[in-house]
C-alpha cells in the first residue's frame, strides 16, 4: 500500500518530510478505517471478498497501529536545557502603570513609531497583565533570561531590566537568586546581568551556525508569570526588519511566545541558543505565531562587549543611507538594485573626510559585497572603532576605492525625518513643473527654506511627485546630479535626462532636517 509508512527509524526532526506529521496522519487513517468497520487498509489480493468482510476489522486495524511507533518528542532536549532557563523579575520605583488614558497595557515605544504602531515587545514592566503598583509606586515587571555560563552571567532583553533597581530571578528549581545589571544596548535590545550566589550553574550554549528556514525551534520561558513553559514550532523567516532601528536582523518564528517570553531563548533541535526572543507581532497583545528572536550571532557580539565594559561601541562613517531602488539603480545606470546610497556624509565624519559625496553608492565593505543599506549598517555597525575599511564606491557612474578609518557611533538616537515640515509655509505660489506635478521656487526667496535649491510649494496630489512622497515644503537640492536654484534649472534637468533616454530622474531632496534621494518617472514627450 502506498499510504503506509514504516516509520521504525524515523529521522531527526530536520528533515520535516518524514516529521511527526506523517505518523499522526496514519494514526488519524487507522481510527478513521475502524470507525467504519471494514478495514480496507488491511485488503491484500490473497484475500476474497468473503475474507474481508468475515475478518475483524479491530484485529486489522490494531495490527497496522502496533506497526507505528509513538512520534518522537522533544522532551530529551528539554530535559537538558531547561534548567539553564530562568524567570526574571524587576522593581522600578517611582513609574507609573498605567497612562493618562487608564490603558495598562502602555506602550514602551515613540508615539506614531512603527513599532509602537504594529508591534508590541513583551514581558518588561510596561504593559505585562499581571503588572502590580500605581503611581508613585513600586513597579513589578516579569521576563525571561537564560545562563550563558556557569558562573551566574545571563542573557535578558533590555527593556526587560532598564530602569531596574531591583532585579531578581528564579531557577527552574524554584530558588530565587538576586542579580545586577552588568551592562545593556538599546539598539539590539540585549542586556547582561550577574546572578550572585551560586558559581555552577546550568548554561545555554549560543550556536555557531544560522538557521535555516523550516527548522525546528523550541521557545522557553516565562509567559504570564508561568514560569518554564515550553512551545514549540519552525523558523518562519530570517533576516526581518521590524523598524525597530538600523541593526534589525530578526529570526521569526511560529513558536507560541507571549508577554513575559521577552529574554527568553529560542532553542534548535542541538539544544543551542539561535536566538533570543524579544518582541511579537500581534493585533490582540497575545501569540497569534508570529515572534521574532535576536540572532545568537548577534548575542556573541554584544555580550562580549557588555562583559568586558558594560556598553557597546560601534564602528561609524557618518553617511545617512538609504537603499537603492530600481527607480534610483535606472536613473544612475546601474544594472542591479543593490548598495547604499549617501544621502548626505554627515560633516567632519570619516566619510566625508574621506572623499565620499551625496549620491554615491557604497556596493562593497572589504570585498563583500552589500545587498542594501540595512547590511551596511549592520556591518559597519560590527566593526570596532578604529579599524581600517575599504569601502567600493559608484561615484558618478564610475567606480572608485575609499579607504578610511571608522569612528565611534555617538551614543544618540537616530535622527527620524519630521513629517510636520512647515518651511514651506509662507512661501510665493512658485513656478509650475508640469512633468511632474508640482510647483517650486527658489530656496533664497522662501522664509526659513536656507539659501540651497528650490522649495516645493504646491504638489498635485495625483501627480508622480505625490505618488514619490513629495510634499510642501520640501527642498530639492539636485536634480540629475546638478545643483538646482530655479525652476528652470530643474526643467533642464529633467530635459536632459530625457534626452539620455532615461525612465527617471534621480532628485536629492531634504524634508525635516533630513536629506533623501527619489527617483521620479518622467514623462516623454
Amino acid at each position: 500500500m502506498t499510504d503506509r509508512h514504516d516509520l521504525s527509524n524515523l529521522p531527526s526532526y530536520r528533515q520535516p518530510r518524514r516529521s511527526v506529521f506523517s505518523a499522526r496522519k496514519i494514526a488519524l487513517m487507522a481510527s478513521v478505517v475502524a470507525g467504519f468497520g471494514a478495514a480496507v487498509y488491511g485488503f491484500s489480493p490473497s484475500m476474497s471478498p468473503a475474507d474481508l468482510f468475515s475478518s475483524p476489522a479491530h484485529a486489522q486495524v490494531n495490527n497496522e497501529v502496533r506497526k507505528v511507533e509513538r512520534p518522537i518528542g522533544f522532551a530529551d532536549i528539554v530535559e537538558r536545557v531547561k534548567p539553564s532557563v530562568i524567570s526574571v523579575k524587576v522593581n522600578i520605583k517611582e513609574k507609573t502603570a498605567s497612562n493618562d488614558s487608564g490603558d495598562d497595557e502602555s506602550s514602551p515605544f515613540q508615539p506614531g513609531s512603527p513599532m509602537e504602531r504594529f508591534f508590541r515587545r513583551f514581558g518588561g514592566p510596561d504593559g505585562f497583565p499581571g503588572l502590580k503598583g500605581g503611581r508613585g509606586r513600586v513597579v513589578q515587571g516579569q521576563g525571561s533570561g537564560f545562563f550563558i555560563s556557569a558562573d551566574g552571567f545571563a542573557v535578558t532583553n533590555n527593556h526587560v531590566v532598564d530602569g531596574a533597581d531591583k532585579v531578581e530571578v528564579t531557577t527552574d528549581d524554584g530558588k530565587t537568586y538576586s542579580a545586577k545589571v552588568i551592562g545593556t544596548d538599546q539598539r539590539t535590545d540585549l542586556a547582561l546581568i550577574k546572578v550572585e550566589g551560586g558559581s555552577n550553574f546550568p548554561f545555554a550554549k549560543l550556536a555557531d551556525s544560522k538557521p535555516r528556514i523550516g527548522d525546528w525551534v523550541l521557545a522557553v520561558g516565562n509567559p504570564f508569570g508561568l514560569g518554564g513553559t515550553v512551545t514549540a514550532g519552525i523558523v518562519s523567516a530570517s533576516g526581518r526588519d521590524i523598524g525597530n532601528g538600523p541593526y534589525d536582523d530578526f529570526i521569526q518564528i511560529d513558536a507560541p511566545v507571549n508577554k513575559g517570553n521577552s529574554g527568553g531563548p529560542a532553542f534548535n533541535t542541538d539544544g543551542e541558543v539561535m536566538g533570543v526572543n524579544t518582541a511579537i507581532y500581534s493585533p490582540s497583545g497575545g501569540s497569534v505565531g508570529i515572534a521574532f528572536s535576536i540572532p545568537a550571532n548577534t548575542v556573541k557580539s554584544v555580550v562580549a562587549q557588555l562583559k568586558d565594559k558594560g556598553s557597546v561601541s560601534r564602528g561609524w562613517i557618518g553617511v545617512q543611507i538609504q537603499p537603492v531602488t530600481s527607480d534610483i539603480a535606472d536613473s544612475l545606470g546601474m544594472k542591479k538594485a543593490e548598495g547604499a546610497l549617501v544621502a548626505e556624509p554627515q560633516a567632519n565624519g570619516p566619510a566625508a573626510k574621506a572623499g565620499i559625496e551625496s549620491g554615491d553608492v557604497i556596493t562593497s565593505v572589504n570585498g563583500e559585497s552589500v545587498k542594501d543599506a540595512r547590511e551596511l549598517a549592520r556591518t559597519i555597525g560590527g566593526m570596532a572603532p578604529g579599524a581600517t575599511v575599504k569601502l567600493n564606491v559608484l561615484h558618478k557612474g564610475q567606480d572608485k576605492v575609499v579607504n578610511l578609518t571608522l569612528g565611534q557611533l555617538p551614543n544618540t538616537v537616530e535622527a527620524k525625518a519630521d513629517t510636520d515640515n512647515d518651511s514651506g509655509k509662507g512661501a510665493n505660489r512658485g513656478t509650475d513643473v508640469p512633468k511632474l506635478g508640482m510647483t517650486v521656487a527658489p530656496a533664497n526667496s522662501v522664509a526659513g527654506a536656507g539659501k540651497e535649491g528650490v522649495v516645493v510649494t504646491e504638489v498635485d496630489p495625483k501627480s508622480a511627485a505625490a505618488e514619490r512622497g513629495f510634499k510642501e515644503g520640501d527642498v530639492i537640492l539636485e536634480v540629475g546630479g546638478k545643483s538646482v536654484s530655479t525652476a528652470g534649472d530643474v526643467r533642464e534637468a529633467i530635459n536632459a535626462a530625457r534626452t539620455d533616454n532615461k525612465n527617471s530622474v534621480l532628485m536629492r531632496v531634504k524634508s525635516g532636517g533630513q536629506s533623501r534621494f527619489v527617483a521620479v518617472p518622467i514623462a516623454k514627450g
